[in-house]
């Protein structure tokens, strides 16, 4: 069975070869205007009308008006332009399937949170500040403010393939785990909760992981009342979206202390303005959106598209299917 497959995705041209390589069964159109940034919604594009299956970022209100696409699969984790009812049921109705790559990219979140964590914990970021500073030498203040994970409670503000696989990381420091779900069914190692208790939960947590996608429901979830239930001193890390946290409550939560630090790889405006108070704040560290980075991302998401597409032509579960 041939296929057209259309695709918007800016690849390295090796990735781009291994993507023509792949599909030489089927008939391979490249849009008229690639997609660079996945954060960047992709144009509609004409010779997308021709397309059974959909691969980078395509125009989601084209996507709908299109019966004959079979299947999109989008180049990211978050897919908050295709997280509409009208959307998800559209695809359900005609029986259209619709994935992310979400695989790609949970090992490379979930280590760079892990690396925080390690890193706060054993005074590695004053460290290296004071190598770059004025080389002081602060053994006692470093030696015991140090703190092992172990047996610490970390709380995770949703609970996909990021946090399935932090949750694997976290294991053999024996913490205690506890997941914010809509969908409360049991986790191997992981205790789920209802959004419902999420305030008894903050209030035990010496860590809160945000893995939140960007949807009207997430939208400023982090506010000040969220922060208010938090334990002193706690520790905030956000790599889901920016938009799920009010950034203003966050920052008066730092300047109080009512959270010790915060790692933030995502912000409601990127890049973040050289202004942003945020920069300053010395329990403040800051990556530039490259928590799932990694030096073969695109060939790992050629790979999930070829697996899934051999597994589309069987008629097969396909890995990260969302519709």
């Amino acid at each position: 069975m041939s296929l057209t497959i259309w695709c918007n995705a800016q690849f390295l041209a090796a990735d781009t070869q291994l993507l023509i390589e792949g599909t030489k069964q089927h008939r391979l159109v490249f849009a008229k205007t690639a997609s660079p940034l996945v954060l960047v919604a992709g144009q509609s594009d004409p010779d997308m009308a021709a397309a059974d299956i959909a691969f980078g970022q395509p125009d989601a209100a084209q996507c709908l008006a299109l019966p004959r696409l079979r299947w999109v699969e989008v180049t990211s984790a978050g897919y908050t332009r295709y997280d509409t009812p009208e959307f998800q049921e559209a695809f359900r109705a005609r029986g259209a399937i619709f994935s992310n790559v979400s695989q790609v990219f949970a090992d490379s979140c979930a280590q760079h949170v892990l690396a925080m964590m390690l890193a706060l914990g054993r005074q590695l970021l004053p460290s290296y500040r004071d190598q770059l500073g004025d080389r002081s030498w602060h053994y006692t203040e470093r030696r015991y403010d140090s703190r092992l994970l172990t047996g610490q409670t970390v709380v995770m503000l949703g609970f996909g393939a990021i946090g399935r696989r932090l949750a694997d990381l976290l294991a053999p420091f024996g913490m205690t785990l506890i997941a914010v779900r809509r969908q409360t069914r049991s986790e191997r190692g992981v205790r789920i909760i209802p959004e419902e208790n999420v305030s008894s939960a903050l209030a035990a947590a010496d860590h809160v992981v945000n893995i939140l996608p960007d949807n009207p429901s997430t939208r400023n979830y982090v506010n000040a009342r969220r922060i208010a239930c938090c334990k002193p001193g706690a520790r905030f890390y956000n790599v889901g979206r920016g938009s799920t946290v009010d950034e203003r409550a966050l920052l008066e939560a730092l300047r109080s202390g009512r959270i010790g630090d915060a790692y933030l790889d995502v912000f409601e405006t990127e890049p973040l303005p050289t202004d942003s108070p945020f920069w300053s704040l010395p329990n403040c560290y800051i990556t530039p959106h490259t928590a799932g980075g990694r030096h073969d991302q695109d060939t790992a998401i050629v790979q999930h598209f070829l697996r899934n597409l051999a597994a589309f032509r069987r008629g097969e579960p396909m890995v990260d299917r969302v519709v």
